[in-house]
């Protein structure tokens, strides 16, 4: 009976491994109850977050360069960890809201490599009636920005000026997107626009 309890043990574990990222999620419940329990909340929504963290060998491409898509991963933790800390989980909780990633943009300026060590830096940029606008800087220890992205988290069953008002005690005015975040908010309308028009869709298509 024992090696039967063992066996199916094994085989449940090897079958969790298999089919779910477990490390990922194990990381991502203990950056979420680190940032929630251990760290003090910012005094401003705006004010930056920093996670730290070292390139490992599961993170490393053909080229032994940190993998393009490691820094989306990288980040996401980092999102989820910084959204705890702000106390806008508590908030969203609060309103019976939940946040969903639209769109996200990458832009890498200079590879990280095996044992190097980089920090996460994740900041609200601004807002809108629909979504918050994050950017998020990969920065080596030299303090040189190896890599930036930026964000947009549509806000469902709630607005982000309820979230603000409600963390702040207070309205607080959105500050005013980079002129970058511009450009690239207009990329994603016209994309929108040319997919609706091959989909066949109108223009006041519903789309996050």
């Amino acid at each position: 009976m024992n090696l039967l309890w063992v066996t199916a043990v094994a085989f449940l574990f090897i079958l969790i491994v298999t089919l779910l990222d477990t490390w990922f999620l194990i990381r991502q419940g203990l950056q979420y109850a680190f940032a929630l329990l251990r760290q003090k909340p910012p005094k401003d929504i705006l004010e930056s977050f920093v996670m730290r963290n070292v390139v490992l060998t599961t993170d490393l491409d053909l080229l032994l360069h940190m993998n393009n898509s490691r820094y989306l991963r990288e980040g996401n933790l980092a999102t989820c960890a910084f959204w705890a800390r702000s106390g806008l989980s508590a908030a969203l909780k609060t309103l019976g809201g939940y946040t969903v990633l639209s769109a996200s943009c990458s832009r890498h300026r200079r590879p990280l490599h095996l044992l190097e060590r980089f920090a996460i830096h994740t900041r609200v940029l601004a807002w809108d009636d629909h979504a918050f606008y994050l950017e998020q800087q990969f920065v080596n220890g030299g303090g040189f920005v190896v890599a930036v992205v930026v964000c947009r988290h549509h806000v469902m069953g709630t607005t982000p000026a309820a979230l603000t008002t409600l963390m702040s005690q207070k309205e607080v005015e959105s500050p005013e997107l980079p002129e970058e975040v511009k450009h690239w908010l207009k990329y994603n309308e016209a994309s929108s626009q040319r997919l609706r028009a091959e989909s066949n869709l109108p223009n006041n298509a519903k789309e996050k």
